[in-house]
């Protein structure tokens, strides 16, 4: 008797489709995104790079400047600094000073024999370029000699409108005379008459502070 053999066709597992899924393509969003996130990264990078060097280069330029000063003494330094200032208030002083000589100066040169002054007062003006006011007395021989007097003043270039007035006659018969004129505050300037007088004597001129 021959066996049976039963023969089935029917799998025993249960067949299930496999579907073949497509890739999905890649957004232009998503890669500038990605771009700008290397960037940022590649950013940082370089500036924490940067910021290190930029570090080490500091340090090192205060170590030049530390080495610069004290090979140049600092004790040294600090007693120059306060030289200079010394010099520069000593010159602030000699700017305002005034010098009434070279006033008295040209009166020597300008006046005549027959003319002699009595009085003699000065007083500054409003305002740090203001003209120097000069009052004064004298007398003099005659009216023709006060003429004579009156133009050489008009002459000098230093003397700035001068006028004669309150003319009298005293008792011995000489007219008396007040005059009033001005001059540039650059001709009583003290420290331009010790350089002018420097340069006449051959002397050298005076240091100035900063130069």
């Amino acid at each position: 008797m021959e066996p049976n053999f039963q023969t089935s066709f029917i799998p025993k597992k249960p067949m299930v489709e496999e579907h073949v899924r497509a890739p999905r393509p890649i957004g232009l969003l998503t890669i500038i995104s990605i771009f700008i996130l290397f960037t940022v990264l590649l950013a940082s990078g370089a500036l924490y790079f940067y910021k290190g060097i930029m570090t080490r280069n500091i340090e090192g330029m205060k170590a030049n400047l530390h080495l610069a000063e004290q090979r140049f003494e600092p004790s040294k330094i600090t007693e120059l600094q306060k030289l200079d200032k010394r010099l520069g208030a000593a010159n602030q002083v000699l700017s305002k000073h005034i010098a009434i000589t070279p006033i008295f100066q040209a009166l020597q040169a300008v006046t005549m024999k027959s003319v002699s002054f009595t009085n003699f007062s000065y007083d500054f003006g409003e305002g740090a370029n203001s003209k120097i006011n000069i009052k004064m007395s004298g007398v003099t021989l005659g009216y023709s000699n006060l003429a004579l007097q009156s133009d050489l003043f008009a002459k000098n270039k230093n003397f700035i409108n001068p006028v004669f007035s309150n003319l009298t006659l005293n008792d011995k018969g000489n007219v008396a005379f007040d005059l009033n004129f001005s001059v540039d505050p650059s001709f009583v300037d003290y420290k331009t008459m010790l350089l002018t007088e420097n340069q006449d004597n051959g002397n050298p001129q005076i240091p100035q502070p900063g130069t």
